[in-house]
């Protein structure tokens, strides 16, 4: 099958959104070792191009070419994992993805298929598993272990640059008497979170942290049942493990105690991102990610109580 055939149905699997299940393009970097990344994230699939090289290029990047008029950075995969490079493996296969609104290519050893997972059968992995904070999610294909690759962590690997509020939305911060001053962050990419509470720390918000939905509710309902300060806004990734960010939102709104909270969807799934979704679960607002300046100003409007 062709990567053009495998990624025709991918419509159909847009379906799936909202109702805590995702589809995986499975793939291998050079072992049996299964991984995968959301189809959503899938513009296509093809035979490995001839790349071009320049000096200086990150030692991740195995070159460019023009992808439909376009130039785009093409990250060697297997590397970044630790496998051996393909950038000179003829029978390797470029992913081409869009994530956080950019166009990159990732190269992989071979695809297999798409499968659907539940939410459920996705689980943050154990450190003993060995793949560090490259990997989100694990879950069983088969019988076969899948990973889920952090495709964020990837990312800043090469490009780390902090996220910066600007002094204008700084002094805006600083001038809004808020309270309480402190929001919950839902991710389950490391650099993620870490990028979203150091730019809140520059606009003195507290963050509590959780790692997928289901965590966030359970600290929710356990925060609402205490004496614990409250919170008036949950900032949520689409896609994790056990609970997404569409499910954990419509818990929200069923959940009398928790429905005044004002919910933000902060995702990498940018290009086929369904707003209509959004409005159907009931979150507030959409932004994708990273865009330091419009999150905060975001979080700011929506966080001064009516």
């Amino acid at each position: 099958m062709t990567g053009a055939a495998l990624l025709d149905s991918v419509e159909s699997h847009t379906r799936l959104a909202g109702h805590n299940r995702v589809a995986m393009l499975l793939f291998r970097l050079g072992d049996a070792q299964l991984f995968g990344i959301n189809v959503f994230k899938v513009r296509e699939v093809l035979r490995k191009p001839p790349l071009e090289k320049l000096p200086g290029m990150h030692q991740l990047l195995a070159g460019s070419f023009d992808y439909r008029g376009k130039t785009i950075p093409v990250i060697d995969l297997a590397a970044a994992l630790g496998y051996s490079p393909l950038e000179t493996t003829a029978s390797a296969h470029l992913v081409v993805t869009e994530f956080s609104r950019t166009v990159q290519g990732f190269l992989v050893a071979d695809f297999q298929r798409i499968v659907h997972c539940t939410g459920e059968s996705l689980e943050a992995p154990s450190p003993t598993l060995g793949f560090g904070s490259r990997v989100s999610a694990v879950t069983r294909i088969d019988g076969q272990l899948m990973a889920v690759v952090d495709v964020e962590h990837v990312l800043a690997s090469i490009d780390g640059t902090a996220a910066e509020v600007s002094h204008r939305i700084q002094q805006q911060a600083e001038q809004q008497h808020i309270s309480p001053r402190r929001i919950m962050v839902v991710d389950d990419s490391t650099v993620a979170r870490l990028r979203i509470i150091n730019l809140f720390k520059q606009m003195e918000i507290e963050c509590m942290v959780a790692q997928d939905g289901h965590e966030a509710l359970e600290q929710l309902q356990a925060m609402m049942a205490g004496d614990e300060e409250p919170i008036t806004l949950v900032l949520s990734d689409i896609e994790m493990p056990r609970l997404d960010g569409y499910a954990l939102t419509r818990a929200i709104r069923e959940t009398p105690a928790l429905r005044g909270l004002k919910v933000v969807l902060h995702s990498s799934l940018s290009g086929v991102f369904n707003e209509t979704l959004v409005r159907e679960v009931g979150a507030d607002r959409f932004i994708a990610k990273f865009q330091p300046d419009l999150l905060a100003k975001t979080v700011l409007e929506l966080m001064v109580v009516d």
